[in-house]
C-alpha cells in the first residue's frame, strides 16, 4: 500500500496562500462556533478553568493534605482539565523541554522529514501531519512530532532528534519527573474515591507498565482561522495526559454546553483525566472534550504527554468497589486497544452520516 504524504501544513503556511484547501475547512454546523481565540482568551465572565496549588499534595499535616486532595476531586469531577502550579517540576527545566522542541521545529522542513513517520506502516513514532481517518476526509492545521519518552528501556532513541543537542537530556529529564508527578496525582484521586492509595496506579499498569507519550503538537500560522481547527474536538484516551505550551492561547474545553477558552497560566502545566481513569472511576472523574484553535499572527506549540496503560495487558472496566445498584458499571469491560478501535469505529460512523 502507497502511503500518500499530505503536505506539512508548515509548508502551506509559509507558502503565502490566502485561503486555506477545503480539506481543512471544518463543517458548517461546527463554523458557527469558532471565534478569535485572543478575544476569547480576554473574556472573564462565565466557566474558567480551575487552578489547582499541589504545594500541599504530601504535606505531613493530613488536614492540609486532605483540603489539597479535595481541591484536586472537585476539579477531576466536575471539568475533568485544571492547571496544575507547584507541581514540584523546575520551571527552568519546563523552559528547556519548550526550546529544544522549538528549536527542532525550527529546522527546514527537509531535516525534519528525516525523522518523519509511516502511519500506513504503523510506524506512528516521529515527525507527522494528519492523515485524513475519516469518511469527511477533514484535516487539522498542524504538525507534530510523536514519540514514547517513558519507560526508558521501551524508548527508540533512533527516531529522537539530534538537533539540538539538549533535546534528548532535557526530554528524558522532564519524562522522568512527570511519570512521578503522574503518581502523585494518581495515588490522590485513589483516596479521594475512598480507594487504597495505589489503585488507580496499579490499575493502568504501574512503574512497569504505564506508557509516557509525547507529542509536541505545532500549530503554524493559519491564514483563515475561523474555519479550520488545529485539532479537532475529541476526548483523550490516556489515564492522564500532561500539556505544556508557548502560552499562545489555543485550548477550548467544551464545558456545560459551550467552548471555554483555557486562559495562559505561567509556569503551570495543564492536566486531562483521560478516557481510563474516567471508566475505572465508573464515570466520577470526567474526561472532557476538548479542542485547539489555530490563529493568524502567531504559532502555537504544545507538548502533551499522554500516560497511557498497556493496549492488551489491563482489562478497563469499572473498578468493582465503584459499582452498585443504584450506580451500575456504565462502561462494559475492554482493553486499551479496543477502546481506541471502538472509538475510532464510533468517529467513522458519525462522519458517515
Amino acid at each position: 500500500m502507497v502511503s500518500v504524504v499530505a503536505p506539512r501544513v508548515e509548508s502551506l503556511s509559509s507558502s503565502g496562500i490566502q485561503s486555506i484547501p477545503r480539506e481543512y475547512v471544518r463543517p458548517q454546523e461546527e463554523l458557527t462556533s469558532i471565534g478569535d481565540v485572543f478575544e476569547e482568551e480576554k473574556k472573564h465572565e462565565g466557566p474558567q478553568v480551575p487552578t489547582i496549588d499541589l504545594k500541599d499534595i504530601e504535606s505531613e499535616d493530613p488536614l492540609v493534605r486532605e483540603r489539597c486532595h479535595e481541591e484536586l476531586r472537585k476539579a477531576a469531577m466536575d471539568w475533568g482539565v485544571m492547571h496544575l502550579v507547584n507541581h514540584s517540576i523546575p520551571v527552568d527545566l519546563m523552559e528547556r523541554v519548550k526550546k529544544a522542541g522549538e528549536e527542532f521545529f525550527n529546522l527546514p522542513i527537509e531535516e525534519k522529514e528525516k525523522y518523519a513517520n509511516d502511519q500506513g506502516s504503523g510506524k506512528i513514532q516521529g515527525y507527522g501531519s494528519k492523515l485524513a481517518n475519516n469518511a469527511s476526509g477533514q484535516l487539522e492545521w498542524e504538525d507534530y512530532f510523536f514519540h514514547l519518552v517513558y519507560p526508558e528501556d521501551k524508548r527508540d532513541m533512533s527516531i529522537w532528534p539530534k538537533t539540538p543537542s539538549d533535546y534528548t537530556v532535557a526530554t528524558s529529564e522532564y519524562a522522568k519527573l512527570l511519570r512521578q508527578l503522574a503518581t502523585k496525582i494518581l495515588s490522590a484521586l485513589s483516596i479521594s474515591l475512598g480507594l487504597e492509595e495505589g489503585k488507580l496506579e496499579k490499575e493502568v499498569g504501574g512503574l512497569e507498565e504505564m506508557l509516557l507519550q509525547m507529542k509536541i503538537n505545532y500549530y503554524p500560522k493559519c491564514p483563515q482561522p475561523e474555519l479550520a481547527l488545529g485539532v479537532e474536538a475529541h476526548t483523550d484516551v490516556s489515564a492522564l495526559t500532561f500539556i505544556l505550551h508557548n502560552m499562545v492561547p489555543g485550548l477550548q474545553l467544551f464545558y456545560e454546553g459551550k467552548w471555554v477558552t483555557a486562559k495562559c497560566v505561567p509556569n503551570s502545566i495543564i492536566m486531562h483525566i483521560g478516557d481510563t481513569i474516567e471508566i475505572l472511576s465508573n464515570g466520577k472523574y470526567k474526561s472532557i472534550l476538548h479542542r485547539g484553535l489555530v490563529n493568524k499572527e502567531k504559532v502555537r506549540i504544545s507538548w502533551a504527554v499522554f500516560c497511557e496503560p498497556p493496549k492488551e495487558k489491563i482489562i478497563l472496566k469499572p473498578l468493582p468497589e465503584l459499582v452498585t445498584e443504584a450506580e451500575p458499571a456504565l462502561f462494559p469491560p475492554r482493553t486499551f486497544a479496543q477502546h481506541i478501535q471502538h472509538k475510532l469505529f464510533r468517529k467513522s460512523q458519525d462522519a458517515a452520516k
